[in-house]
Order: C-alpha cells, then sequence, then structure tokens
C-alpha cells in the first residue's frame, strides 16, 4: 500500500505541510521575490518565467500528477497560525523495487530562516517516508559551503557519504555537491563529513 496517492498532508507542532494550491501564487511568489538573493546562491538558476501565475499553475499540475503517479511528493510548508508559506520539500525521485528509496530538496523563505521549519518539516516527512510509503533510504545534497543546509541534515540524522562531481547546475556552473543519506534502519553511527 501506497498511502499517499491521493491526499497528503503532514501535521507538524507548527506547520501544515500539504502540496501546492492555484491560491497559493501571490504568498509563494511574494515570498521567493523577497528571498531571492538569500536563495539564488543555492538554487539552478531561476527560469525567466519563474514568478508568473502560468509557471506556478504548470508547478499545481506537476505537483497533482507527481503525487498522484507515485513520482514525487512536493510539499508547501504552512504555517498554522497564519496561514503564511514559509517554504517548501519535495520528495522527489522515488523509486520503487529493490531500491525503496527517494530525494529530498527543499527551501526556506528567508524571513523565516533559523527559526528551526526545516529540521521540523524534514523530520515529519522521514517519518512519512519510511512509516506511510515504506522507503527504506532518502537522499539529500547540497553545495559543501552551505553550512546551514548541512546542519539541518546532520541534526536529522542523515549521514555524510561523500561527493558527487558536476552534481548540479548552480548560478550556471556545474558544482559539486556533498551527498547525505537517512536510512529507515540505521545502524551506521556517526560519520564525519569532509
Amino acid at each position: 500500500m501506497l498511502g499517499f496517492r491521493r491526499k497528503v498532508r503532514i501535521e507538524t507542532e507548527r506547520l501544515t505541510l500539504r502540496p501546492p494550491q492555484h491560491a497559493d501564487f501571490q504568498g509563494w511568489a511574494d515570498l521567493r521575490r523577497q528571498s531571492r538573493d538569500f536563495l539564488t546562491p543555492w538554487e539552478p538558476a531561476w527560469a525567466p518565467d519563474h514568478l508568473t501565475r502560468k509557471s506556478f499553475t504548470n508547478r499545481v499540475y506537476w505537483a497533482q500528477r507527481a503525487i498522484s503517479g507515485g513520482t514525487a511528493v512536493p510539499l508547501f510548508m504552512e504555517r498554522r497560525q497564519d496561514g503564511r508559506i514559509v517554504g517548501a520539500i519535495t520528495l522527489d525521485n522515488i523509486r520503487r523495487g529493490p531500491a525503496q528509496s527517494g530525494t529530498l530538496g527543499y527551501w526556506v523563505g528567508q524571513p523565516f530562516a533559523r527559526q528551526g521549519y526545516m529540521s521540523e518539516t524534514i523530520l515529519a516527512v522521514l517519518h512519512h517516508a519510511f512509516v506511510n510509503m515504506d522507503l527504506s533510504r532518502l537522499e539529500a545534497a547540497c553545495l559543501p559551503e552551505n553550512t546551514a543546509s548541512r546542519g539541518v541534515l546532520e541534526n536529522c540524522g542523515f549521514k555524510y557519504e561523500g561527493v558527487a562531481q558536476s552534481y548540479l547546475q548552480i548560478d550556471g556552473r556545474w558544482r559539486n555537491h556533498v551527498l547525505y543519506s537517512s536510512l529507515r534502519n540505521d545502524r551506521r553511527g556517526r560519520t564525519q563529513s569532509g
């Protein structure tokens, strides 16, 4: 039983994690625009239409297809106290069969950074992936100098595994990334990051 085919909603202490909806456009676009300088050093280059309603509409439809098809679980992080979008996380590249794995990607808006929202989110998604989706391994990657992302992964129990050469294009350049993983039944203990 996959348990996530149609509706995904995860509640944490302060957040509701749910798929994007058309009504989220303005809040999402405002937060991305406000956080541009904070986010762009760590993300692939934004398309020229990144902040347009049409691009966002395509994002919502992709999310619906991905969840329905079991290939990804894209979720917005909505703060329950005021309904504001504070960031997003996507469990992507879901592989079934002998792999039972997926890849995490995430971002948090600048006004909400360093408040524990991402740790809260990652831990909830790990639980959902391992318990409800029966995945065995989650992977995440970030730039070596992204100490905030590395710290949140390590604080959430991810273990350093190595460096992937030319892993993603960031700001128009192929960049190496450090790789982390979390295993459902992890017996590895602490590992040292390089």
